[in-house]
């Protein structure tokens, strides 16, 4: 499968870097073969999408990577909490009338594989930080040495569960937009460096997928909005400067994953992404390159454009 990723990638003229997963099939039941992934070009692992419920399975597969240099990545979500709830659980949720996530469940599952890699001294990686609860577990788990790094998108610095009044299944993910309490602190907790990186989550889903409020899939695209969401809430608004969404967007992500650092230099591999950041737009679904449109951020104005991307030294993307 991965060496299928590899193939398919080499045709696109960028870097893909396919992560496999913790157990097989997903199932929660036997841990892969680190080794033969390691091998095959594989950076990182996860079951991502679910979490791997069994704690002791988790912490032998966060033990056996620490000593062959690949890093889980968990998606913190206690399913039995969940229990087929749709949007999070609070005030929403409630006038809606609709099943909530309880943020009990990303808290309980972050505070879960940081125990674990407490137990090895190992890395762990925990994906799409959304809660308060789980930044200020994070935090506390940074100043006391704990090998734990982690990311959000920026739909959770951004928007409130309040988007989804309009019944639309576009404003669904896991974990869900939460509580202006939760934006504040993911907000604040990638200003003060416990949140290590801003990632997309990126999950195309059709109009006929999203179409139905309640049954929909959870997911939205993010690859086309993530660097002008970011530049619009963070640096416009005078909150961090250009040196810091670099470092969270592309040298942090890069460091984790164990791969080379980008040297802007003379005689060296060129990898950049050249965007004006002052370049005003508004995001509209139709006009994304993505074939699925299901967007979180639609009719809204942002400020920030990537003009060119050029990748191992080729020009592969131009407004």
């Amino acid at each position: 499968g991965v060496k299928y990723v590899f193939e398919k990638a080499k045709k696109t003229g960028i870097d893909v870097f396919p992560i496999a997963c913790v157990t097989k099939g997903m199932k929660g039941q036997e841990l892969c073969d680190y080794d033969a992934l390691k091998a095959a070009g594989v950076t990182a692992i996860s079951d991502d999408g679910r979490p791997v419920e069994n704690a002791e399975l988790m912490r032998q597969a966060i033990e056996k990577t620490n000593e062959n240099g690949l890093i889980v990545t968990s998606h913190c979500e206690d399913l039995k909490i969940i229990n087929g709830g749709i949007i999070n659980k609070g005030d929403i949720s409630e006038k809606l009338g609709v099943k909530g996530m309880d943020r009990a469940s990303e808290d309980y599952i972050t505070a879960r594989e940081i125990c674990l890699a407490m137990s090895c001294n190992a890395r762990v990686h925990i994906c799409h930080v959304s809660t308060k609860g789980s930044v200020n577990i994070i935090r506390a788990a940074k100043k006391d040495g704990v090998k734990v790094t982690c990311e959000t998108a920026p739909h959770y610095f951004t928007f409130t569960d309040e988007k989804l009044l309009a019944r639309d299944a576009d404003f669904r993910m896991s974990p869900p937009l939460r509580t202006e309490e939760d934006r504040a602190a993911v907000e604040e907790a990638v200003l003060d460096g416990t949140i290590d990186c801003i990632i997309t989550d990126h999950a195309p889903h059709s109009a006929e997928e999203k179409a139905d409020f309640e049954k929909a899939p959870n997911g939205v695209v993010g690859l086309e909005t993530s660097l002008a969401a970011t530049l619009t809430k963070l640096y416009h608004s005078g909150k961090c400067g250009l040196d810091k969404i670099a470092e969270v967007m592309s040298v942090n992500p890069r460091k984790i994953m164990g791969l080379e650092p980008i040297k802007i230099a003379v005689g060296e591999r060129c990898d950049l992404c050249i965007f004006d950041p002052d370049y005003e737009w508004e995001v509209i679904p139709a006009e994304l390159n993505s074939k699925s449109k299901n967007s979180v951020f639609k009719g809204t104005r942002l400020k920030g454009k990537v003009m060119y991307t050029i990748c191992r030294g080729k020009l592969v993307f131009e407004l």
